[in-house]
Order: structure tokens, then sequence, then C-alpha cells
């Protein structure tokens, strides 16, 4: 398991330098290998392409580490982790984030938010039946990925150059007023 994890880890490496340098859909997998130290089927070995390292990244990264805040109702906790999390790599997700298409890194964020919040509410809710019939599990975690994954994908955009306490204001803020509230308050 440790030489498992060991190449993983140097496979992420290799992926994150050329990404900083190269566009994600030029990147071979034969650099990240060679990159990485090892040769091409070892990567597969690992990973079915780049776009499932890239996920295992985000996952790994960004991800698994708010999911215990989540699981404890630490929600604001979870963003402002989220924003620090990408923060830290920000050379890689100012390049990442342009990646598009079937495998768009956009996609890639909401689907393992999708995940992660479904995960929450199955194991929140207790057999619990919303008194909306299309209010479902997969609904409500569908809402809230692309809320979060906008937020993400815009913050990313615009440099991340807000702090993530004010990134989490800011979701809190959207969260908590109505459409009409906002509005008014722009006035």
């Amino acid at each position: 398991m440790r030489r498992k994890e060991n190449v993983d880890k140097k496979l992420i490496e290799s992926f994150k330098e050329l990404a900083k340098k190269t566009p994600i859909e030029k990147i071979t997998i034969q650099e990240i290998a060679e990159g990485a130290g090892v040769i091409r089927p070892t990567f597969y070995n690992h990973f079915q392409d780049k776009y499932q390292l890239l996920e295992h990244i985000f996952t790994s990264e960004v991800i698994k580490p708010v999911k215990p805040l989540i699981q404890n109702d630490m929600l604001d906790n979870a963003v402002v982790l989220i924003f620090v999390q990408m923060l830290k790599d920000k050379e890689f997700y100012s390049r990442v984030y342009r990646l598009q298409g079937q495998n768009s890194f956009e996609s890639i964020v909401k689907n393992s938010l999708y995940e992660m919040l479904l995960d929450f509410i199955q194991e929140s809710s207790q057999n619990k039946v919303s008194r909306y019939k299309l209010l479902s599990h997969e609904m409500l975690a569908s809402y809230y990925s692309e809320f979060l994954g906008f937020i993400f994908i815009t913050w990313i955009q615009d440099g991340m150059i807000v702090p993530p306490q004010e990134m989490k204001n800011l979701f809190n803020y959207i969260k908590d007023h109505s459409l009409y509230e906002i509005v008014r308050e722009m006035e």
C-alpha cells in the first residue's frame, strides 16, 4: 500500500509541475510518467487517464479534508477550508480551471462536491422524506454543488484574490438571502 501511495504522490507532483507550464490538454501520460520516474504502464496501474488523476488531486487535497467538518455541522469552516486548500496551490488551480469540454475542471469540481454533499444528506436524513415530492436528496446535492462549484470557479477565474473568509461570507450571504433581498440591497 505504501508503494502505491508513493507512486501516486510522484504522479501528482509530476502532473502539477507540468500543468504549471503546459495546458492540461497537451500534457501526455508519457510526460507525467517520466516526471514521476516511472514507466508509462505504471501510470495506468494507478489512474485511467490524466482527468482521473486531476479528479484524484482535487478530491484528496480539497474535498477529503472538509468531509469531517461537514459531517460535524461545521459548514462555515468547511467552505473556508476549501478556499484555503485551493489557495495553497494557487498556480496549479489557476491553470487547470481553464480545462473545458467533457472532462472540464468545473465538472470535476461540481461532481466531487455533489458526491460529498449527497453522502452527507443521505447520512443526515436517515430515511426522512421532504414534504415536497421533487426535493430529493439528489436534487438538493445537485443544487448546492452547482452553487458552490460556481462560486469556486468564479473565484479562481477572478485570480483568487478575495480572501477565503470573505468568500465564505459571500457564500452565506447568497445562501441566507432571497434574490429579492439581494437585489434590493444593491440599489
